[in-house]
């Protein structure tokens, strides 16, 4: 049976944000599914989601890794998961409110409505904003996705978003086997593969609102990681080419 939409939020000690997170986009007029997958986190993240499964038994789902393993490995393991279980929109979030869930309805409306394959929650398209980060961070992350243009030619502002809907005609198409990064550069070589495969992507604006509760995950191999990557990833054979047909 098709299953329409399910919002994957990888999660690492977010014992803060969780309940709220999930209580949010089940408070949305359109009813979206949850799937958490949560990597072994310390402070009891899984449990508050078990315990929440109670409440929603329908529409919240639990995929518990043993340690922290990465967000590109989590959020594979969420698409296969959802496909699987035959979702025709896939999302992408952050559990930490950095991504404003009501956005959710504007993401799917990009695909379902204005015939997008990606929808992309952006920051650096004409009305995008980025309120409560340092200078310094919004320079990295801006030139980030100026580079990852410059080399890759792939036609997005905000190539290292995280916040996106993946029709599953996408996610079906893109052998997986070949996305090898974790962090930004996971981002970036989604979008790449999915634009390389000949797919359509929209970029959304946003306002992305930085944490205010619970630790950032950014570390300089990540950085590091997206800086060396970009380059690698370009010439890659991704899966299977959209018939245009």
């Amino acid at each position: 049976m098709k299953r329409d939409s399910i919002v994957i939020i990888p999660t690492y000690n977010e014992k803060e944000n969780i309940e709220r997170i999930i209580r949010k986009v089940f408070s949305l007029e359109h009813p979206f599914e949850i799937l958490i997958v949560d990597d072994g986190s310390p402070d009891g993240t899984a449990q508050i989601v078990k315990d929440l499964q109670k409440e929603f038994p329908d529409r919240l789902h639990l995929v518990e890794r043993s340690g922290k393993l990465g967000l590109g490995t989590a959020y594979i393991k969420g698409f296969e998961w959802s496909l699987s279980s035959d979702y025709q929109y896939i999302f992408e979030m952050d559990a930490d409110f950095s991504h404003n869930p009501e956005d959710l309805v504007r993401l799917r409306a990009a695909n379902a409505v204005q015939g997008g394959d990606v929808s992309v929650g952006s920051r650096y398209v004409k009305g995008g904003k980025v309120k409560n980060w340092p200078l310094s961070r919004i320079l990295i992350s801006y030139f980030a996705s100026v580079y990852a243009r410059a080399i890759t030619g792939i036609p997005v502002h905000d190539t290292t978003a995280g916040f996106i809907c993946w029709t599953r005609d996408v996610l079906e198409s893109i052998d997986f086997n070949k996305i090898t990064f974790v962090g930004y550069a996971f981002q970036i070589q989604m979008k790449y593969a999915a634009w390389k495969l000949g797919f359509r992507l929209i970029e959304v604006p946003i306002t992305f609102i930085d944490r205010e509760l619970g630790k950032s995950k950014m570390s300089k191999n990540i950085i590091k990681e997206a800086a060396l990557g970009v380059i690698k990833m370009r010439g890659n054979d991704y899966g299977k080419r959209k018939d245009r047909s």
